[in-house]
């Protein structure tokens, strides 16, 4: 039963929405994380690239389903920037997952029956006091404070990013989504759909990730910070292909 975690089925939802922290590390750091199968997606030849996105989807279901059968879930994932030469010759840009997580035991449970992402479950608690906005887990042991405002929102100190346009092409998600079976050598390509999909900087005022620091990465660095709201998104059928 193993190719049910092939992504067998398309997948459809409505991110109410995605929030993503881009995170910069000089590719030395990170080059170990990825399969060899895959090469980091770079900027300047220098950074490489981890996003942290938290995404609360809303009637999630196989694509076609009817909205009252799907489910609401609130999803993290850790993400690497990397691109894939595919069979066809095509150069595709891409993320790989390294760890993902959600607040509901049953997208634990059925993503880990579709999906080789590894879910586990975590308390995830949203606050907004003011202009201060909080998402944080106790178990995961993460924190995140946006302060919502209206002034024009400056790029994160020590970005290699010199504007929110530059910055944009490592915002995410991408167009694929890639893992690899080191056992048969064969790699997963997951295509995911978006429409008007203009994700807006926000303005981050703290930020701790212990999942982050547990990597033990040298010279890691905010470079942006993105959100999106009320979109339609979906991902198609996965693609299987062997990789030589």
């Amino acid at each position: 039963m193993k190719f049910l975690k092939n992504h067998p089925f398309a997948v459809e939802a409505f991110f109410e929405s995605s929030l993503v922290l881009t995170f910069a590390v000089p590719k030395e750091h990170i080059e170990n994380l990825i399969p060899k199968c895959l090469e980091l997606d770079v900027f300047q030849e220098k950074w490489a690239f981890i996003a942290i996105a938290m995404v609360q989807t809303k009637d999630l279901r196989p694509k076609g389903f009817p909205r009252f059968m799907g489910n609401d879930f609130f999803l993290v994932g850790y993400r690497i920037f990397v691109r894939y030469n595919n069979n066809a010759g095509k150069r595709l840009r891409g993320l790989y997952i390294i760890k993902s997580e959600t607040d509901k035991r049953k997208m634990e449970f059925m993503g880990n029956i579709f999906t080789h992402y590894n879910y586990t479950t975590t308390d995830i608690k949203e606050s907004t006091i003011g202009s201060l906005r909080s998402i944080n887990s106790k178990k995961s042991k993460f924190k995140l404070v946006i302060e919502q405002t209206g002034d024009e929102i400056s790029i994160p100190n020590g970005s290699p990013f010199t504007s929110w346009k530059e910055a944009r092409r490592f915002a995410g998600p991408l167009p694929y989504t890639f893992t690899y079976n080191d056992r048969d050598k064969t790699v997963l390509i997951i295509e995911g759909v978006r429409q008007n999909w203009k994700p807006q900087p926000i303005k981050i005022k703290k930020y701790h990730f212990d999942f982050l620091n547990k990597l033990d990465l040298k010279n890691i660095i905010l470079a942006n910070a993105f959100e999106i709201t009320r979109i339609p998104y979906y991902w198609k059928k996965g693609k299987m292909e062997e990789w030589n």
